[in-house]
């Protein structure tokens, strides 16, 4: 995993009036099993409340995106990991919200025991790697050119952005590709 984050050559995006994020692809061992931490957004949330999403949200001042997607992480999820735990990065990816997302892969690793903040996490998932390699799912809206990509887990359909995020992360460590995922739409009810 850390030889594929290595090799991938990310890419960065500059979106003039963007506010910056960052999301942890938080790596952990449940059960002999390799996954991620998936969230489902609290009901009660301001903004994407019911939405799949991955620990994060935007950069306090001073923050770089690593120190932001760890703090999201023990904010969110209650997990604590130094930087030192960061295995790389994969590519921004900007949102119809006016965000610019950095995802931050981190390494947990077994016995870290997730507590979940009822503000802001409704139901907390593990999807091993196995789960996330799945195929994604491509639909076409009136309001864009681009495809919309959904994935096909934990029961329903996650999309873009928390969709394209984990789809690349497939991609990079699971099968050793290197797959843009910039060019994925969100779907409309995710452009508030």
């Amino acid at each position: 995993m850390t030889a594929a984050l290595h090799d991938f050559r990310f890419a960065t995006a500059e979106v003039p009036g963007a506010r910056r994020a960052a999301v942890a692809l938080a790596v952990a061992q449940v059960d002999g099993r390799f996954g991620i931490w998936l969230m489902l957004r609290a009901e009660s949330m301001r903004t994407h409340s019911g939405q799949f999403a991955l620990p994060g949200g935007r950069l306090d001042p001073g923050e770089d995106h690593v120190d932001a997607a760890l703090r999201e992480l023990a904010e969110e999820i209650g997990i604590v990991v130094p930087r030192s735990a960061v295995l790389g990065r994969l590519d921004d990816y900007p949102t119809r919200s006016g965000y610019v997302i950095t995802p931050v892969v981190c390494w947990v690793g077994a016995g870290a025991t997730p507590v979940p903040n009822p503000d802001e996490v409704g139901t907390l998932f593990f999807v091993s790697l196995a789960e996330i390699a799945v195929p994604p799912q491509f639909v076409s809206i009136p309001e864009s050119p681009r495809p919309v990509i959904q994935l096909p887990l934990v029961g329903s359909l996650v999309h873009a952005p928390t969709a394209a995020v984990i789809h690349q992360f497939a991609e990079v460590v699971v099968h050793g590709r290197h797959t843009r995922v910039d060019g994925y739409e969100q779907p409309v009810f995710a452009w508030r």
